[in-house]
């Protein structure tokens, strides 16, 4: 027996069932972006290896443990993206979007990471990134925040989501808080695990966003980033703080706040909930001035942030959440004829009602069979159509989930049986 090809692990298949909720998060969140203005732009799915390495940071997990790397045949080092952030840099570079411009983008698909598959975390997920350029202000931090806050809202699981902020200042105080960490978790390096005993020399920052419990006790007692926050960040975050208060957005201030990703200044935050074990981020952001100018443009102000799909999509559904995926209507063909014509006129069917979510029979079989496969599809209601029905431009409605009576449309009359049928709900 030809043994079965799987699918790569960490890369779950998204199947019938499932995708509608997927439709429903599309319709959503277009809606919500198209609203603050923003503009879509689509990334290629393979990068440089070195854009990912000098954005992101040679000595953080992504770079070292969980990026999809490979030679290409001509010898070149490429990478499948771990993230949006850096791709969209180096499309704006790259196309001249940034100089003297402001520019709010969106982008959503898929992103790579070589990682232990679980709930809400997979080796293929899918992210909506969002990022503004050339704004310097705590103003346009909070417009990305104020936008999700309304997201949660409008998607009902709000309730189930809260904002953790901080601050990192500018490069030289997270250079004097990188100092104080080090100083502090050198005296209890024995206590450290692997993972921290490795970033103590390489990025000490990263031992904050540690999940192993038993660091816990000692994170919480180390030094705090507005220890050594520079005046001009303290104020930017203080701002940024005001503009969340003014908009009735909650918020915790979390000092051990770092995010994961080197390119971040000042502002970090993170939305996270209870309810998916571990795997508690469902969107995180913050600005990233020096990014622009790392990967060779002039400098310029930036800010965004992403947030999982998966993620966010467990949590709708644990929400109660619930797509309706029956289809409205089934068409019956009895004869020949009516067999050859079938398709046309489910065109015309569609033509009569756009919305309409209508299955026309396909294969065969006798009235009994497929009536069987019309209850069974779920269809609220079934057209016949027999030889009868051609020659009098009509179609026979067979209604599946009530005690009504057969009836006969003319075909000139369907579109206002449709609407009144259905008012107006597909």
């Amino acid at each position: 027996m030809i043994k079965k090809i799987q699918s790569v692990k960490g890369m779950p298949d998204i199947l019938p069932f499932d995708t509608p909720i997927w439709w429903a998060f599309d319709v959503k969140w277009q809606k919500l972006i198209e609203s603050y203005g923003y503009q879509e732009i689509r990334m290629p799915l393979l990068e440089d290896t070195a854009l990912f390495k000098r954005s992101i940071g040679e000595v953080t997990d992504i770079v070292e443990k969980e990026m999809f790397t490979f030679q290409d045949r001509d010898g070149e080092s490429i990478t499948l993206r771990p993230e949006g952030t850096a791709g969209c840099v180096r499309l704006c570079l790259e196309h001249g979007l940034i100089h003297n411009q402001i520019q709010r983008l969106w982008y959503k698909g898929p992103m790579f990471r070589y990682e232990k598959p679980q709930k809400g975390r997979y080796r293929q997920f899918h992210h909506v990134g969002v990022e503004a350029f050339g704004l310097t202000g705590p103003d346009i931090e909070a417009e990305h925040i104020i936008m999700m806050d309304r997201f949660w809202k409008e998607t009902g699981v709000s309730e189930l989501i809260s904002l953790q902020i901080n601050s990192l200042g500018t490069d030289t105080s997270r250079k004097a808080y990188r100092a104080l960490l080090v100083e502090y978790f050198s005296k209890y390096e024995n206590d450290l695990d692997e993972d921290c005993k490795r970033r103590l020399t390489t990025n000490p920052l990263r031992i904050l966003d540690s999940k192993n419990a038993k660091m816990v006790p000692l994170i919480q007692d180390a030094p705090k980033s507005h220890e050594t926050l520079d005046a001009e960040s303290l104020e930017h975050f203080e701002g940024l703080q005001a503009r969340l208060k003014e908009s009735g957005v909650n918020f915790t201030v979390n000092p051990t706040l770092v995010r994961g990703l080197d390119y971040y200044n000042r502002t970090v935050y993170e939305w996270v909930t209870d309810r998916l074990g571990s795997q508690g981020t469902v969107c995180a952001g913050g600005r990233y001035d020096n990014l622009i100018e790392q990967l060779g443009g002039d400098p310029s102000f930036a800010v965004g942030f992403a947030m999982g799909i998966e993620r966010f999509l467990l949590l709708w559904k644990e929400n109660g959440f619930t797509v309706e995926t029956s289809i409205d209507a089934y068409l019956i063909n009895v004869g020949l004829v009516p067999e050859q014509k079938s398709l046309q006129i489910a065109e015309k069917i569609r033509d009569a009602y756009p919305s309409l979510r209508l299955v026309a029979h396909c294969g065969g079989g006798n009235f009994k069979n497929q009536f069987k496969k019309a209850d069974k599809s779920g269809a609220k209601i079934a057209f016949v159509l027999g030889e009868q029905e051609l020659s009098g431009d009509s179609l026979g409605v067979k209604f599946l989930r009530e005690d009504r009576p057969q009836e006969s449309v003319k075909m000139t009359e369907l579109g206002v049986f449709l609407n009144q049928y259905f008012r107006g709900s597909v």
